[in-house]
């Protein structure tokens, strides 16, 4: 593991740290929390799918 990757997870893990602080102040239960998720997972994975069947690439 080179200098890079470890400097990309711990500033993954801040910008996780930071989430979850800004997501525990707004105080909701864990149901809410989770159906949140899955809204946000269903937008991105629907997003996914539209893009794919619009034929959208990768750069390489």
């Amino acid at each position: 593991m080179n200098e890079g990757a470890i400097v990309s997870i711990v500033a993954l893990l801040g910008w996780l740290i930071l989430a979850g602080g800004a997501l525990a102040s707004f105080r909701l239960g864990w149901s809410k929390i989770v159906r949140l998720g899955l809204v946000w997972l269903a937008i991105f994975a629907g997003m996914f799918v539209i893009a794919d069947l619009m034929g959208a690439t990768l750069p390489n």
